[in-house]
């Protein structure tokens, strides 16, 4: 058997040899024209020749016959390499009329929150052909009516020809049939054009299968040779996913068949006949054969081997230890988990593009042995940016930067006498230490100077480390403890070029106690491949309750039936095939789907609930629970390999010390606990197994180098190295109580923000609402005990100052009221409140003795409708704040530790339907849920913050809360002085106009001396008798985002930001108005406008969109008796353009500045709501022209099937978006009502930037931004 992984730099080859006692290793460049065309063919006649003796001539095809069984594992990274490239095929996609631009709109977020220069990833279609069809579901499931629903549909299917029941069950309303000449006029075109590759995505394909199909034989008709199918790709809801991964299947799969067809040509049969047998690894850590090989399976190839290696070497059932597998390479690192059974996602993003497929659950972290190290504003950094192969790290002797790997070089952990001489421009010459050493020094000298700390060298090395360690941390601690595990109960499985230096230390930052190291652990991948079994899946959607197996039984067994059918095409007989079953579930009216694996009593519901309960900490008991999909998949088993967990041996070999004489030399090491020491050094290959290691010391082989730190104890066995730690690790560093040490600080740092993105992940994932979970319109933050912004997760920009506000206002009016298990809540523009929907969730950190507030935590979450005179709660023409629904300046939702429902209820219920002309909440369930959840959230950061403590005290943890917020001000107060010497004035200025000719103006006065500026607003128009007034807390934010934007630096986002900054914003205006002024516009509308003004001064970039086109719309409430009608509410925001800078143009359909929330994806959309997205595209030629034009907005078209109230709040619709620099403005945006007449015409009618309306079923609502 020979199993090979291509990976982007080497190829690692593994020849098992029947007769052979001793495996073959074989390690090449990927790339060596020069010397032989393709490694792997190359790899696999080198392990022949070792194996057999013979000669197998370079360049001669392998004569395969001479062998009675030849098999071939491979990974690649071939499809990933033409994917983040940009080289795959030429690609024409096919989608729903009306949809041309919806994958390149995307989810509309931008990808890097603070980036000015906006880079969405480029699309992978050359053409796009709009089809002439259009489906939809006929049920919705926001409705208060929906089991009804459901059977009065049930009865129109027997009489209406157009209701059609789908794949999934679901009744399917066909509003235009396909038009087929039309597709095959335009199919006709493209293939004239000489492209041969279509991708075919129309909307609910997933359920509704007819049309695609029936394109899929008029293209074979014409000779189209790539035909790919987005509803037999994977038929799962979310048409932008699954049309992604449609086109990246359509745009990758020819380039692997070229690749594959290259590779079998070097041998006499092709690799076809009955003695030869070639396998690839595919995502989902399943071996496929190679005729059914595809490019969207073929992504995580490479990684994939490695999961399955660390999963079958180092977990065994009986012990029941989870691992997490860690592979760190030269420029990231990839963290994976394995408890028994493998973990997939069905969605995962790879450069850029959105793949649904199963995948292999692994979290990727942009840290490796090339990235570059940083010493920026005060703080150590490690990465994202690489030093790549060239130049590559320093001591490669071509001028690189300094990296991990010349700090490991530097301190003793790489050692160059153990290294082949490969480098240099010659490629002759050892690896240069002595260059890191020059370098560190002059860094260190540098650090010393600035931070008036004496720094060696060997410590700002040490410091990169440690840091790095930690960046890499990071998502092993979200793979694990967002998912409800406690990462100390793992086991740690290193490999990777890189592993071992680093397994140690990463240990025990996670209070991991054991280690396994394979002795494959550098070609890992590879040996995953021996270990790995062939694979088959077949999934089908499905709608409806889960009551028992027995509903969805005959769907089982078609799918298993299916499955079989490729196995025995493979050549498996019965017997070798397994089956998995997976229902994927969730409860009815949420979106947290569950891929639940059938448990060994076949209680689905049992097991769902328990997974539920595990991941989310919550359960709906009254709710029921819904099928999505089910999957069956097919493990075929292929080797005859055994586990090799190194568990059982462990427990019964004898174990004995190292002696002396197995010394190989001795090197010196530098550890943070003892400095330099000379450090013995051991040869992997001369220790018998049973023998101990005791740290400090070195353990290599021709592979890898592994550093066993001080104690710390190695046990060597047949197949491994055992790291074990000591129960209670101590820290590496000694720190101070007083004194800040910069490298702490930048581990501090990455602890801080690593709190708040925890909490988010918990927010999102225990939340029920679309706007939490999909839109993801929330914020999470630390705070000191005073309510101090510490560390807030990139999450929403309008949040960042404001929270502070908030948390601020309830420290300084109720902390003598609070108590131990208190939270509270608030959303009023007076306590920091940005606008009612969005509700701030505080619970405040007690210390030990429970007296003492220490830290605060704070969630905040935009609800789709918390009351007022409209659905969603974002009325155009509200006045007054009462009329924009509940509003509460503080209360205890919690209080001593009991939910007090009832205080609750009456704060989103009660108290805003006693207004005239206004409700309460309309999805009070949801609230509800929204609330808890975000209490979850409080009680994550809680748990996490107490853990940080624990580990360092609270001294030493406030003493750096401190330092991270004096870091931040250092930073902007060194961007202010830079700045204000670059500028022939140190005054900016600059004034806009809102659409109702109110006034925002703005005066910077920058101070170079001492680095401060004073943001004077005084001008400004007052408060208007409209809902665009903006609370005070919302400029604060947008001067925050706006310095974080200019910096163009990795900088704390936390109070330090704004302490040299002066904000005057007069009383009575309508960025700081009363109490009783409507605000919900402020927030998402002006706010928008607040950061165009303030980068307008900077002259930093062209106006953006201004605005975030917020449309609402739904039903309830109170009727004209006063009676509660049950309804929904819903609220999106839509994208627009993005203003050009001095050097790039603007980017179209994209969320800018203020706001980055996604927008639903259609088939989601319309399956929620009572609606038909009939448009969603790009408004070509919006943007202004200019040396670089501006970004394009978007068309959304919506048409409701019911009565709805329907509510719009945009800007920029009287003058468009200002240009800079003489570039051109923008076109405005429009927003039109086109009405139905009782003549059956209709009527196209502007209703402005802010309008109301009750729509009749049919109308639509048209929206230009």
């Amino acid at each position: 058997m020979h199993c090979v992984d291509r990976g982007g730099t080497f190829t690692d080859c593994l020849g098992i040899v029947e007769g052979v006692e001793e495996n073959i290793l074989v390690k090449i460049l990927s790339q060596d024209p020069s010397n032989y065309p393709d490694a792997p063919i190359e790899g696999i006649r080198r392990i022949l020749e070792e194996a057999t003796g013979k000669s197998f001539p370079r360049g001669q095809k392998i004569a395969t016959s001479q062998f009675k069984d030849l098999t071939i594992r491979m990974g690649t990274t071939v499809a990933t390499n033409a994917l983040l490239e940009r080289k795959g095929d030429r690609v024409a996609l096919l989608i729903t009329e009306g949809f041309d631009e919806a994958l390149k709109i995307g989810l509309q977020s931008r990808p890097k929150l603070f980036d000015l220069h906006i880079k969405k990833p480029d699309v992978l279609y050359e053409r796009v052909v709009e089809v002439s069809e259009r489906v939809t579901v006929e049920s919705y499931q926001q409705s208060p009516s929906y089991d009804e629903d459901v059977v009065d549909i049930e009865e129109a299917t027997k009489t209406d020809p157009n209701l059609v029941r789908g794949l999934n069950g679901q009744v399917i309303r066909v509003l235009k049939r396909l038009d087929k000449e039309r597709v095959r006029a335009d199919l006709r075109k493209l293939y004239d054009d000489g492209l041969r590759n279509i991708c075919v995505c129309l909307a609910h394909s997933y359920t509704f299968q007819e049309h695609e199909l029936q394109i899929q034989e008029i293209a074979t008709e014409i000779g189209f040779s790539q035909i790919t199918l987005s509803c037999l790709t994977l038929p799962m809801i979310k048409m932008i996913s699954r049309g992604m991964s449609a086109t990246a299947d359509a745009y990758l799969t020819p380039v692997v068949q070229k690749y594959i067809k290259g590779f079998q040509s070097g041998f006499t049969d092709g690799l076809q006949s009955s003695n030869t047998r070639c396998e690839f690894m595919q995502s989902d850590g399943g071996l496929v054969d190679v005729r059914k090989f595809s490019g969207l399976r073929a992504v995580l190839s490479g990684p994939a081997g490695g999961v399955v290696g660390h999963a079958r070497t180092s977990y065994h059932p009986e012990e029941n230890m989870p691992v997490i597998g860690f592979d760190m390479g030269g420029t990231s690192t990839d963290v994976s988990r394995f408890d028994g059974s493998f973990d997939h996602t069905f969605e995962n993003s790879t450069a850029g593009i959105t793949i649904m497929a199963p995948q292999l659950d692994i979290n990727t972290v942009a840290a490796g042995g090339g990235s570059i190290l940083f010493w920026r504003h005060g703080l150590f950094a490690v990465g994202p940016d690489s030093a790549g192969a060239h130049p590559g790290p320093a001591c490669y002797r071509k001028g690189g930067p300094l990296t991990i790997s010349d700090a490991n070089a530097f301190t003793g952990r790489l050692l160059p006498e153990y290294f082949p001489k490969i480098f240099g421009k010659s490629e002759k010459e050892p690896f240069d230490v002595d260059i890191t050493r020059t370098k560190f020094a002059e860094l260190a000298k540098q650090i010393s100077e600035e931070t008036g700390q004496k720094k060696t060298a060997e410590e700002v090395a040490m410091g990169f480390i440690d840091v790095a360690n930690e960046t890499m941390a990071k998502p092993i601690r979200a793979l694990t403890e967002s998912r409800g595990f406690a990462t100390s109960a793992h086991h740690l499985a290193c490999f990777g070029g890189a592993g071992g230096q680093h397994a140690c230390a990463i240990a025990a930052s996670l209070s991991i106690q054991k280690v396994i190291i394979h002795r494959y652990s550098s070609i890992l991948s590879a040996y995953g491949m021996v270990l790995a079994d062939t694979v088959h899946e077949a999934q089908r959607p499905a709608s409806g309750f889960y009551t028992s197996t027995d509903v969805v039984q005959p769907v089982i067994e078609e799918l298993k039936a299916e499955v079989d059918r490729e196995f025995q095409t493979d050549g498996f007989s019965e017997s070798q095939v397994k089956h998995e079953v997976y229902l994927n579930l969730r409860y009815q009216g949420t979106d947290n789907n569950l891929m639940v694996l059938q448990p060994e009593d076949g209680d689905y519901l049992a097991e769902f609930t328990r997974q539920h309960y595990r991941e989310y900490s919550f359960t709906f008991p009254e709710k029921k629970v819904l099928i999505d999909d089910i999957r069956v998949r097919g493990i075929g088993k292929s080797t005859g390999k055994i586990n090799e967990s190194p568990y059982k041996e462990l427990c019964s070999i004898n174990q004995h010390d190292v002696t002396k004489s197995s010394e190989d030399g001795r090197s010196s090491v530098y550890f943070a606990q003892t400095g330099w020491d000379e450090t013995p050094i051991y040869r992997l290959e001369s220790l018998n197994p049973g023998c101990n290691v005791k740290g400090p010391a070195i353990i290599i082989d021709n592979t890898q180098t592994i550093i066993v730190e001080p104690l710390v104890k190695a046990t060597v066995l047949s197949r491994h190295v055992i790291l074990e730690l000591p129960s209670s690790q101590s820290q590496s560093r000694t720190l101070s109580e007083t004194t800040v040490d910069p490298i702490s600080l930048s581990i501090f740092g990455h602890r801080f923000i690593s709190i708040a993105e925890q909490m988010g992940r918990t927010f999102q994932k225990t939340a029920v609402s679309v706007n939490i979970k999909e839109r993801l319109d929330f914020s999470c933050a630390l705070f000191s005990p005073n309510g101090r912004l510490v560390a807030n997760a990139p999450h929403v920009p309008v949040h960042l100052g404001s929270m502070e506000y908030a948390v601020r206002y309830q420290n300084d009016k109720y902390r003598s009221q609070l108590k131990p298990g208190d939270v509270l809540c608030s959303n009023h523009p007076i306590a920091g409140g940005v606008h009612l929907p969005d509700i701030t969730i505080m619970t405040p950190i007690w210390d030990k003795d429970e007296k003492e507030i220490i830290f605060w935590v704070a969630s905040r979450g935009h609800h789709s409708d918390v009351g007022g005179i409209s659905p969603g709660s974002m009325p155009s023409n509200s006045k007054y704040l009462y009329q924009e629904g509940a509003a509460v300046e503080s209360y205890k939702v919690v209080s001593g530790g009991r939910f007090d429902e009832e205080r609750t209820r009456k704060f989103l219920w009660d108290e805003p339907a006693k207004y005239d002309g206004c409700s309460g909440t309309r999805n009070y369930k949801e609230n509800l849920s929204d609330m808890r959840a975000a209490i979850a959230a409080n009680q994550k950061g809680a748990n996490l913050i107490d853990r940080l403590i624990q580990e360092f005290s609270l001294p030493i943890v406030h003493l750096y809360m401190n330092a991270i917020a004096e870091n931040a001000e250092v930073a902007v107060r060194t961007f202010i002085r830079n700045l204000a010497k670059s500028r022939k004035t140190p005054v900016l200025a600059f004034e806009d106009c809102l659409d109702d000719g109110s006034i925002l103006k703005l005066e910077i006065r920058l101070n170079g001396e001492d680095g401060t500026a004073v943001f004077d607003f005084t001008g400004t128009s007052e408060e208007t008798l409209n809902c665009l007034n903006t609370p005070k807390a919302i400029t604060y934010s947008a001067v925050i985002y706006c310095l974080r934007c200019l910096i163009n630096m990795d900088i704390p986002l936390n109070q330090g930001c704004l302490a040299p900054i002066e904000i005057i914003i007069p009383e009575g205006t309508i960025l700081n108005p009363s109490p009783y002024a409507a605000v919900c516009a402020g927030n998402s509308v002006t706010s928008q406008r607040i950061a165009d003004l303030i980068l307008g001064a900077f002259g930093a970039i062209a106006a953006s969109q201004g605005c975030v086109n917020v449309f609402g719309f739904g039903k309830g409430g109170k009727d004209s008796s006063g009676k509660e009608i049950p309804g929904f509410g819903y609220i999106e925001t839509i994208a627009g353009g993005h203003g050009a800078g001095p050097t790039w143009a603007g980017t179209s359909g994209v969320h800018v500045h203020m706001s980055n929330t996604r927008c639903a994806d259609p088939e989601v959309y319309e399956l929620r709501y009572p609606v038909i997205l009939r448009r969603w595209t790009l408004r070509t030629g919006s943007g202004g022209h200019g040396k670089f034009n501006g970004g394009d907005g978007c068309i959304r078209d919506i048409e409701f099937r019911i009565p709805l109230q329907v509510n719009m709040l945009s800007e920029r619709r009287v003058l468009g978006p200002y240009g800079m620099a003489g570039g051109h403005s923008g076109a405005a945006g429009k927003n039109l009502y086109i009405k139905n007449e009782a003549d059956g015409t209709t009527r196209t009618i502007n209703i402005g930037g802010k309008m109301e309306l009750n729509l009749s079923a049919g109308e639509r609502v048209v929206i230009h931004t």
